[in-house]
């Protein structure tokens, strides 16, 4: 095994506060009927067009709206409330990358935004490609972003492993080939993550280290 392609919210950072307060703001806002704090989380990891389905089915042509409210409101909230790695990412990804792993992120979110933030946490250098929801024609659970990664830097899904924290992470790292290891400190249940029927599961990101070996003496 030697590439692991990550998710990114609810993987290796702490959204969930900045999202969900977006976008219950972004409800109010747009007058949508309201939904929960679990209902919001749940949501996370799909594209912000593809939401209003999900959670509003009933409502027709809300999409752009939606995707545009959201995002105005999210760069007024960005600023003052904070994001933060999950404990151990930081040294871990540094671990995997001088011990020669390649690595990319699938996300949902924009590629711009993507960037902005791997760039704040001072990441560049551990990725060798960053695929956000907007590069894509298909969002997950479709496997296109894992595997727009894997024609483009000429990885194997055979020697890939996907991580995420979502149902929908799972699901695009099964279809296209890759191993898959959920993580159950993000934004969905243990239950839901289960029933994607990954290769592994972990409590903490720094285990990640413990499934790269279990597959490496494979």
């Amino acid at each position: 095994m030697r590439n692991i392609v990550f998710d990114f919210d609810g993987t290796l950072v702490d959204t969930a506060p900045l999202i969900i307060q977006t976008m219950q703001a972004t409800i109010r806002e747009l007058g949508l009927p309201e939904k929960s704090e679990e209902e919001c989380r749940a949501s996370i990891g799909f594209r912000l067009e593809e939401i209003p389905s999900v959670l509003w089915p009933e409502i027709k042509d809300l999409s752009a709206t939606y995707a545009h409210t959201y995002r105005r409101i999210f760069d007024k909230l960005k600023r003052p409330l904070r994001v933060t790695c999950y404990p151990g990412v930081v040294d871990t990804l540094r671990k995997l990358h001088e011990d020669g792993y390649r690595m990319a992120i699938a996300s949902s979110r924009s590629h711009a935004s993507l960037e902005e933030y791997i760039e704040l946490f001072q990441l560049s250098d551990c990725f060798s490609m960053l695929v956000g929801g907007n590069d894509v024609e298909h969002g997950k659970p479709a496997p296109d972003p894992v595997l727009a990664i894997l024609k483009a830097m000429d990885w194997k899904a055979s020697e890939t492993l996907t991580v995420g924290d979502a149902p929908v992470d799972i699901l695009m790292g099964k279809a296209a080939g890759t191993m898959t290891c959920a993580v159950t400190y993000g934004n969905s249940t243990l239950e839901a993550l289960q029933s994607a029927s990954p290769n592994f599961i972990i409590d903490s990101f720094p285990k990640l280290m413990e499934v790269e070996k279990k597959l490496s003496s494979r």
